[in-house]
Parts: structure tokens; sequence; C-alpha cells
């Protein structure tokens, strides 16, 4: 499994990398990375065709724990995915912005 920090992220995004929050609906509005886009871990594979397969695909929740799993979930249905090591919340300590 792939793994990125922020900063990496914060370049990706730059050049277009989708980003999928796998937090419930409610962490997300208290705070997300600008164009995350919130599909809830328990929602995740019934929404798959929602996620451009030509695209990599970064995902992220609180701490990386979550979105460590989903990965590996996108991963083995042919996905280019990669995780955000350390999750929202390393991206809040690197000093970067949220949206709400």
């Amino acid at each position: 499994m792939r793994e990125t920090t922020v900063e990496h992220l914060a370049s990706a995004l730059e050049q277009g990398a989708t980003l999928i929050d796998v937090r419930e609906p409610a962490e997300y509005r208290r705070g997300h990375v600008p164009g995350a886009v919130n599909i809830p871990m328990s929602q995740l594979t019934t929404r798959l065709g929602e996620i451009d397969r030509k695209r990599p695909v970064h995902l992220v929740c609180a701490s990386g724990n979550r979105s460590r799993a989903m990965t590996e979930v996108l991963t083995a249905a042919g996905y280019d995915a990669t995780n955000v090591a350390g999750g929202t919340s390393a991206w809040i300590r690197s000093g970067r912005s949220t949206q709400k």
C-alpha cells in the first residue's frame, strides 16, 4: 500500500489529484482538506462508480487509520490509490487551512 505526506498531497492536489475523505459527514463538516470529497468509509464500496479510475486517488481520514484500510480496498479494486499519513490532523498541524 502506498502512503504519502501532507506536503506531497498538497502538490498532488495542485496537479488535479482526487482526494476522498472517508470520515463520517459530521467530522467532514467540522473541517476538511479543501477540495476533498466526502465518501464515508461505510459507503465507499457501494460508491466506487463515483471515483474516476483514470486519475490518482488519495484517501484521508482524521489520523490515517481508516483511510489506510480504504486505500487497500481501492488498490485491490484496481485504483491508483494512496493513503495520506497522519490524515486531516497532520494537514492541520502543518499549518494548512481547512474548509467547512
